[in-house]
């Protein structure tokens, strides 16, 4: 398994960061283009808050972890620059979109700008030390606590007391903010916090009965029979799962290592599309028709983070089913989603594995998952 090690180096750092390191960087305006073709080119030039912070936390954290070059530490830096001047309202909360020159467009309903920009200015006060960097990370995260039970506030368009589902996206971040937002936070507040988050994630979204983690469940825990309650997010459950591996280390639990491999492994089970092979994005748990219309395309987000969990899984127990489907993903993934003429990877495929958008980047899609998984299995089986 060690020889994939370098490959995922080589692709990271000769592939996929030179693209966003020569495409994205808005010299003019600041902050960073993500609406990016498979050239490189800017196809939109709207800046999304949550893709913002994300790449922030990129750079610093290659800054810091894999070489101290100036030139990553500067993206870094500028990006920062231009989030802290304009991605606010008055209260803090971060909005979803501006446009080019720093101008609102959509509100802050999307805590996920919250949570990314936490991640990124934790990440670059690790990088520089600036405690500048530390106050906004920490202000953005108590926000962020206080909005668990009601992400959306105002902006909530749902009708109060019918069907109040609780979503499993926020305790699956929380589950890898928690850890990167560590060093900066009273030692009993992460303590008490990581706690919460793993018996959320394991006991809460996880039915045991099933084996498997539901997207939303009623209030108690419960199962909610409609298009919410039955929705099913393999690539969600996959990418949760390493989370609750790197916790389960950090608190010396090998039974909670084993937990999320079984979980994990199920997921690949009842996710993996036996016709024509990849992970599908949605699921019903019961195999009505998922109420997303791109239920069966292939996304880049979900195989990759599949790789970090079972390659994890391998290091952390050895199990011969882990590296199986370690080997079984790559070959998929490396095939239908890797650009080798531009760099880069490519987003959707359809269910054939046929390249559905030729973009690299978008609203949805910017630097972070694919350079994060690339050094997450490079250093994984190293």
């Amino acid at each position: 398994m060690k020889i994939y090690s370098d490959i995922y180096k080589n692709e990271l750092l000769e592939q996929v960061i030179p693209f966003w390191e020569k495409y994205s960087i808005d010299r003019e305006c600041g902050g960073y283009f993500t609406c990016l073709d498979r050239q490189g080119n800017v196809f939109d030039q709207d800046k999304f808050m949550w893709l913002q912070g994300r790449q922030v936390w990129m750079f610093s954290f290659l800054y810091q972890h894999c070489e101290q070059k100036q030139e990553w530490l500067d993206i870094a830096l500028h990006g920062a620059a231009f989030m802290e001047q304009y991605g606010r309202d008055a209260e803090g909360n971060w909005y979803f979109s501006l446009n080019r020159e720093g101008k609102p467009l959509v509100q802050p309903y999307n805590i996920f700008s919250d949570c990314f920009a936490t991640m990124g200015f934790s990440a670059l006060y690790k990088a520089t030390g600036n405690t500048t960097y530390s106050a906004i990370a920490k202000q953005t995260f108590e926000q962020i606590l206080k909005r668990r039970t009601d992400t959306k506030g105002v902006y909530n368009k749902i009708y109060p007391g019918t069907r109040d589902l609780r979503n499993f996206s926020l305790p699956m971040i929380l589950s890898n903010l928690a850890l990167e937002m560590e060093e900066l936070l009273d030692k009993q507040v992460v303590e008490q916090l990581l706690d919460e988050i793993i018996h959320e994630v394991m006991e809460v979204f996880y039915n045991e009965e099933r084996g498997i983690i539901f997207e939303n469940v009623n209030p108690d825990g419960s199962f909610s029979n409609s298009f919410e309650g039955r929705l099913l997010n393999p690539g969600h459950t996959l990418e949760a799962m390493w989370f609750i591996m790197d916790l389960a280390v950090r608190k010396g639990d090998r039974s909670l290592i084993d937990k999320a491999l079984e979980i994990a492994l199920k997921a690949l089970e009842y996710g993996w599309d036996k016709e024509y092979e990849g992970i599908f994005y949605f699921l019903d748990s019961e195999g009505h028709p998922p109420q997303q219309l791109e239920w069966d395309q292939k996304l880049w987000w979900v195989h990759l983070e599949a790789l970090v969990c079972m390659a994890k899984a391998w290091k952390l127990t050895g199990d011969e089913r882990a590296k199986a489907w370690f080997v079984k993903l790559h070959d998929y993934s490396w095939e239908k989603f890797r650009d080798a003429e531009y760099g880069e990877w490519y987003g959707y495929l359809n269910r054939r594995g046929e390249v559905l958008l030729p973009l690299k980047g978008g609203k949805w899609k910017g630097c972070f998952h694919a350079p994060r998984a690339l050094w997450q299995i490079h250093q994984t089986l190293a």
